[in-house]
């Protein structure tokens, strides 16, 4: 541990960071195998969209929120660790793990982004369309929505490799 750093800052950091880990995983692991599929299987075509954006939108809020405390928090532990030995230098097997772990979390952060500002809004446009009475093309409102749930899939499967990356920091 850096002796610059105090050890409850070190303990504050490390609980702030599982919690918003929690927080992300649990949110796509029940999105994942609850709530969607119970979504899907009880409510119709019309109300599963608009129960499925609204559920987005709030756990899209709290996702980036939570994105933003790992990035803080993380950089803090990382800066703190005795491995670290500088900006991609990467000559243990720490600094692999935890430069691997970041390219996973930018490819988390680049799937969340396709979601948020990519899939959901054509999904919501066609949404629109069919409540107006509007015909819209079937085939690519399906190909969307087997993204979006593929999207969804492809973040927790993500974060699993997360977690085993860290793992792999933390005995290295």
């Amino acid at each position: 541990m850096n002796p610059f750093v105090p050890s409850w800052l070190l303990a504050l950091t490390y609980w702030l960071h599982m919690l918003a880990t929690v927080i992300w995983i649990g949110g796509l692991t029940a999105s994942n195998f609850i709530v969607v599929p119970l979504a899907r299987s009880t409510l119709t075509e019309h109300t599963y969209f608009v129960f499925f954006e609204r559920l987005q939108q709030r756990l899209q809020g709290i996702g980036w929120v939570a994105l933003a405390v790992l990035v803080g928090t993380g950089l803090f532990q990382m800066s703190a660790h005795p491995a670290y030995q500088g900006f991609l230098r990467i000559d243990n097997a720490w600094a692999m793990a935890i430069l691997l772990k970041h390219g996973v979390i930018g490819g988390m952060i680049l799937v969340s982004a396709w979601m948020t500002w990519g899939i959901m809004p054509q999904l919501r446009r066609i949404n629109y369309m069919l409540s107006a009475g509007v015909a819209v093309d079937e085939p690519h409102r399906s190909r969307l929505q087997r993204r979006q749930a593929w999207l969804l899939r492809l973040n927790l499967g993500l974060s699993v490799v997360v977690l085993l990356l860290t793992a792999w920091a933390r005995v290295s």
